[in-house]
């Protein structure tokens, strides 16, 4: 027999307590030369006189442009075996989003780590591009509940973006990064010998989230791009290096001066044109990259942004005619797909961007260039009038 209401509270005691993250973002050229002191540096930064463990992960993309990889870190290894231990061969990873696709690519990734008697004061190193780190870096996360990891972007778009960030997922449920976690890297190495030897279509890729970037937090990178468009359209070297050192820094800024590194509240600002790149990619089943995803639904929301009178007009054709000399496609036929009710498939994008969250929708859009702003409602007869903007721009001869 209770002696007392089911409601009473005894005690109530409130915990709090803070936890600094520091993690280094080198720039690099070719990491894995004997010379170069980069690796050895961010794995010595607490215990410089420890020989450390690791185990290493490779894309297999990137395996295949550079063959030679796994010997000359097996060389590079050797070269600095005082201070370093690799703990088995290289664990090759399938790239691009069809290891996130994959429900066993974590379990093998785990494996692997189990297998390589990773603990907590080793090291998972991800050699690849952003969907490769995402995949290893959940592993990461959840293996020991959470063991170092150190991240070797590959790729534009994960050099200038994700790679720097604090995130990792995989896709399940049908769902883009419906599972993964926060957690910052020990540290990232940008190594520009691997964007030398990228393809056409993946060095423009990444310049998708520096256009984004620039236009929600800085309108003289903005100017930037403008100026260089050319030059970049070109790849020159040097254009493309500045373009990933600041798109990566004021991606970082935004992680540590923005207030809610881990999305705690219901706003996603560097997110910007992504509700509906992720739905496009998903309806071309991945025809459509993320970069080049990410273009459109720049261009979608800067046009909606002026026809709601939230940017000065004329602003989204500035907009579309950078991402456009950059090389992007505006336009794919999924936009006008629609799905058994009759309504345009790609606007459940937006549920799936609130859902992601919780919380009310919040979406970015632009006040200006260099200036994002965040709005709780969407009016999708104004997003289909933006649909079909695009269209006729890309069918004008």
């Amino acid at each position: 027999m209770l002696d007392r209401p089911l409601s009473r509270v005894d005690d109530i005691r409130q915990q709090s307590f803070s936890v600094a993250y520091d993690y280094t973002v080198a720039f690099t050229h070719d990491a894995f030369s004997p010379g170069n002191r980069c690796l050895l540096d961010v794995l010595a930064w607490r215990e410089p006189r420890k020989r450390h463990r690791c185990a290493i992960f490779i894309d297999a993309g990137v395996l295949a442009a550079t063959p030679d990889l796994a010997q000359r870190i097996a060389d590079y290894a050797a070269a600095h075996a005082q201070s370093i231990e690799f703990t088995g061969a290289p664990v090759v990873v399938a790239g691009g989003e069809a290891c996130k696709n994959d429900p066993e690519t974590v379990r093998r990734l785990l494996d692997g780590l189990s297998q390589q008697r990773i603990d907590r004061h080793s090291f998972a190193i991800a050699i690849g591009g952003g969907a490769v780190l995402d995949a290893v870096g959940y592993a990461a996360a959840i293996f020991h509940r959470g063991v170092r990891h150190v991240r070797f972007p590959t790729t534009v778009l994960a050099q200038d973006d994700s790679g720097v960030g604090v995130k990792n997922a995989v896709n399940a449920l049908g769902l883009k990064n419906l599972v993964g976690t926060f957690a910052p890297p020990w540290a990232v190495i940008n190594d520009s010998a691997f964007i030398d030897i990228l393809p056409p279509r993946e060095k423009r890729a990444g310049m998708a989230e520096a256009v984004k970037v620039a236009l929600i937090r800085d309108r003289n990178f903005f100017r930037w791009l403008e100026e260089n468009a050319t030059a970049l359209a070109r790849f020159s070297p040097p254009h493309l290096d500045r373009l990933i050192k600041d798109t990566a820094e004021l991606h970082m800024r935004q992680i540590r001066l923005g207030g809610d590194p881990f999305e705690a509240g219901s706003a996603r600002p560097l997110d910007f044109g992504h509700w509906s790149a992720h739905k496009l990619e998903q309806l071309t089943r991945n025809e459509v990259g993320h970069g080049e995803a990410v273009a459109i639904g720049i261009a979608l929301d800067s046009r909606y942004s002026v026809a709601t009178g939230l940017l000065a007009a004329h602003e989204d054709e500035r907009i579309a005619r950078l991402l456009e000399t950059l090389g992007f496609t505006l336009w794919h036929d999924a936009l006008k797909e629609r799905n058994p009710q009759g309504r345009l498939a790609v606007l459940q994008g937006l549920a799936d961007f609130q859902e992601h969250l919780g919380g009310e929708l919040t979406i970015t859009l632009l006040a200006g260039i260099g200036r994002g702003i965040e709005v709780h409602e969407i009016d999708i007869r104004i997003v289909a009038q933006c649909i079909d903007w695009l269209e006729q721009r890309a069918r004008r001869p």
